[in-house]
């Protein structure tokens, strides 16, 4: 396994980690066996979030006894002092751990963004978490290429987390400018969700990336496992048949596939139109039905909100027929 050294941090991590959002699909005891095989395998970045529904809780249990093997990620979305300050003593508890390695501010928007940095905002509760050394460090998460930019601008800012693969490379720039910053730059997403169906050659695609300092897919069988790590492994450059399958897959997801980059807001009904298509994947492709569902339910407006008037459209630089797919993922969802 090769080793990178994560930004600011210090930390050395190796190239790929495990992402721990598909934990929520299987069980306790399937979850220390994957741990154990990790840790064989020399992978020791584990990546979850409050968010996760069980995934911290199981994690925290399958890496009972082996956790100093380990350097754990977690996160929350919770933009206030209290808040924040309430889910580092819940995730704590949950991966049975006196420490953090890492605690990300889980994918602001620019508003929550400048909340979060304000007085009473979540930052207050993260610097005396690390000031108390129950987390090591900080790191913001982002699907928005303009929350990227602007974590980058942060000096508390250690790591970003943001999509890339084969599909999604508008935060490439970014992660170059993460490498003269120092700031970890971790690869979410290498499968865009599960719609790149070529494992091997998306994971070959994100490792290709220097700048990239580890790609979490996630995983929660051993044969992804096994699978994924014979895909880092393999470091000989891409090659030009690699390379016509990648084009392939950008010509095949391309002309309908959401970047999430966030330039077609703001809608004019107040839709948050890349979180519904966020959603959308995870319901589809990532057969977290009911956890995507409570999420798309919980947001102020849906997909059926939509009044047509185009206008996200004409901003989309995909040229995305963003009217049409609003109609279906409002089908798929129910509302």
């Amino acid at each position: 396994m090769e080793y990178r050294i994560l930004g600011k941090t210090g930390l050395k991590v190796s190239r790929m980690g495990f992402g721990g959002i598909p934990i929520q699909k299987i069980d306790a005891e399937g979850t220390r066996t994957l741990m154990r095989k990790l840790l064989d395998a020399g992978i020791n970045y584990i990546d979850t979030a409050r968010g996760y529904t069980v995934s911290e809780e199981y994690i925290g249990y399958g890496l009972d006894g082996i956790r100093d093997h380990f350097i754990l990620a977690t996160k929350s979305g919770s933009r206030d002092r209290e808040g924040m300050a309430r889910d580092i003593d819940i995730s704590l508890r949950n991966l049975r751990t006196d420490y953090i390695d890492l605690y990300q501010l889980h994918n602001p928007s620019p508003a929550d963004l400048d909340k979060a940095c304000a007085a009473g905002g979540a930052l207050e509760a993260l610097l005396q978490a690390k000031a108390d050394g129950r987390i090591r460090h900080i790191g913001v998460t982002a699907h928005s290429a303009e929350v990227f930019r602007r974590a980058l601008e942060l000096p508390w800012v250690e790591t970003v987390m943001f999509p890339y693969n084969i599909v999604e490379t508008q935060g490439e720039d970014l992660i170059r400018l993460c490498g003269e910053k120092n700031v970890g730059f971790i690869a979410m997403k290498p499968l865009a969700g599960g719609a790149i169906e070529d494992a091997t050659l998306a994971l070959r695609f994100v490792t290709a990336n220097p700048h990239v300092t580890v790609v979490i897919p996630g995983m929660a069988e051993p044969r992804e496992l096994e699978q994924n790590l014979a895909a880092v492994s393999d470091t000989a450059p891409l090659s030009q048949a690699e390379r016509e399958k990648m084009g392939a897959v950008r010509d095949a997801l391309g002309t309908h596939f959401c970047r999430r980059c966030n330039y077609c807001a703001p809608c004019t009904a107040g839709i948050s139109i890349y979180s519904v298509f966020l959603m959308e994947g995870y319901l589809t492709r990532y057969g977290l039905e009911d956890w995507a569902k409570a999420r798309y339910n919980a947001m102020p407006k849906t997909a059926s909100d939509c009044v047509g008037c185009g206008i996200c459209e004409t901003r989309c630089p995909y040229q995305l027929p963003i009217r049409d797919m609003m109609k279906r993922a409002a089908a798929k969802f129910g509302r």
